[in-house]
């Protein structure tokens, strides 16, 4: 070996060792082990994890295995042959999802540390690598944004203790986790929400994008089982779930209804699947004609659903869940598509049901028109590790001066994440309520 190769040796390794450093250096910079940089196919997972690119890191790892197996077993066959052919063609094709993945995880660290994406460049070129390991990981001025810090992190989450009691009437949910498993790692929607929601009220369910509204109502109704106890009245909505499934009403922002049927077949229809077997034709029919009473479709008996307009059909989609007269009901956006009046009125109807005794539970992006209509409102939130927690539960009024709000818009402002608009004071509040409530001994 000459003097020139020698030098480029040692080029080469202190360039790795380099690379290795910084990457090291990036993995304490979001609070993980540095010696994950010394692993292979572990490190590429993490660089992903700390992005929020888990699945892209995973992949990445998966085909720079691939492509790494097929190119090195290229050398073992004569050049230009059949074999070798193939392999270079199937080396080139774990080739472009590998650049791809890696590609993403790169562009998910440029945004971690709030960089432009043109360092990606330089992340990919192996000449020019260890330049964004100096830059990222050893240049201790270039830190990443703090809602990166902890995306991942859920080892010091601890559970509250916290558990509120109906008074066999009311919706009582104790929800203390909701995982999911996410590659190789446990990722926590849900955490530490405890309320009592009482009979006959009309509810608000606020959240931003992500807050874990979906999730908590899943969780609520048992269509997505969580570490929880969730009792609605004498029953456990998990265990007793086949006995009082019909008890709990869910309307879903699209409706499934058949256009060529009509109105009065619709409910119909509904009715012989929700309502006991053992009721009686006659039964069936009235309860079938009340609902259609109850939400102004008699006149429209004989219609067809593709003829209905906006409101006329929201109408059809919330009395297909209410035949049952369920005790719990939950609607999803039932304002979508709907005009100020329309919605207006729609709201009024859902508090005339809630003031029949009914726990009605809504989610609206425009509460702002229907405000009043309301009772309670739940505040969901993100905390640090982006895990959906409880912020507020309360009257209306109260949840105004708990915030220092005026409206539910400007609830939202404040809880939502700074690169999401707002001003990223969900932490704030999250801990300011649980505050309350260890004083007021879990009672919510």
């Amino acid at each position: 070996m000459d003097s020139l190769q020698i030098i480029f040796t040692v080029i080469r390794l202190v360039i790795g060792v380099v690379c290795i450093v910084g990457t090291w250096m990036i993995f304490s910079k979001f609070g993980k082990k540095g010696w994950y940089a010394i692993i292979p196919l572990v490190c590429e997972y993490k660089l992903g994890e700390c992005c929020g690119k888990e699945r892209d890191g995973f992949f990445m790892a998966l085909f720079s295995v691939a492509f790494n197996i097929v190119s090195s077993a290229v050398a073992f066959f004569p050049e230009n042959s059949d074999e070798e052919l193939i392999l270079s063609l199937v080396s080139l094709i774990m080739f472009v999802p590998y650049a791809v993945f890696t590609i993403r995880v790169y562009m998910g660290l440029c945004e971690a540390f709030g960089k432009r994406r043109l360092w990606v460049i330089l992340w990919l070129l192996d000449s020019t690598k260890w330049i964004c390991a100096i830059y990222f990981g050893i240049n201790k001025k270039i830190q990443p944004k703090e809602s990166y810090l902890h995306l991942n992190d859920h080892a010091s989450e601890e559970l509250s203790g916290i558990n509120v009691t109906g008074n066999g009437r009311d919706l009582s949910v104790n929800i203390r986790k909701r995982s999911v498993n996410n590659f190789f790692s446990k990722v926590t929607l849900l955490r530490d929400l405890h309320l009592t929601i009482p009979t006959g009220h009309m509810v608000l369910l606020l959240g931003g994008s992500g807050a874990g509204k979906t999730t908590f109502l899943n969780a609520v109704t048992g269509y997505e089982k969580a570490d929880a106890d969730v009792e609605l009245g004498k029953w456990n909505v998990y265990r007793d779930y086949n006995k009082m499934k019909y008890d709990v009403g869910f309307v879903p922002q699209q409706d499934l209804m058949r256009g060529s049927d009509t109105v009065y077949r619709t409910i119909s229809d509904a009715a012989s699947l929700r309502l006991p077997k053992n009721m009686k034709y006659a039964e069936k029919k009235a309860r079938v004609d009340e609902v259609l009473e109850i939400f102004g479709l008699s006149a429209l008996r004989g219609n067809l659903v593709s003829k209905l307009s906006g409101g006329q059909r929201k109408r059809l989609s919330i009395a297909l869940e209410y035949i049952s007269f369920p005790t719990l009901f939950i609607l999803d956006e039932p304002d979508s598509g709907l005009d100020g009046v329309v919605a207006r009125n729609l709201f009024l109807k859902l508090r005339e049901i809630a003031d029949t005794g009914k726990i009605v539970i809504v989610i609206t992006h425009t509460p702002g028109r229907v405000m009043d209509l309301f009772d309670d409102i739940i505040v969901l939130a993100k905390d640090h590790a982006r895990t959906g927690r409880l912020a507020f539960y309360g009257p209306v009024d109260e949840a105004f001066g708990f915030f220092g709000c005026t409206t539910a818009e400007e609830i939202l402002l404040a809880i939502n994440q700074k690169e999401e608009g707002g001003e990223g004071r969900a932490e704030e509040f999250v801990n300011k309520f649980d505050a309350l409530l260890q004083t007021a001994g879990g009672e919510a």
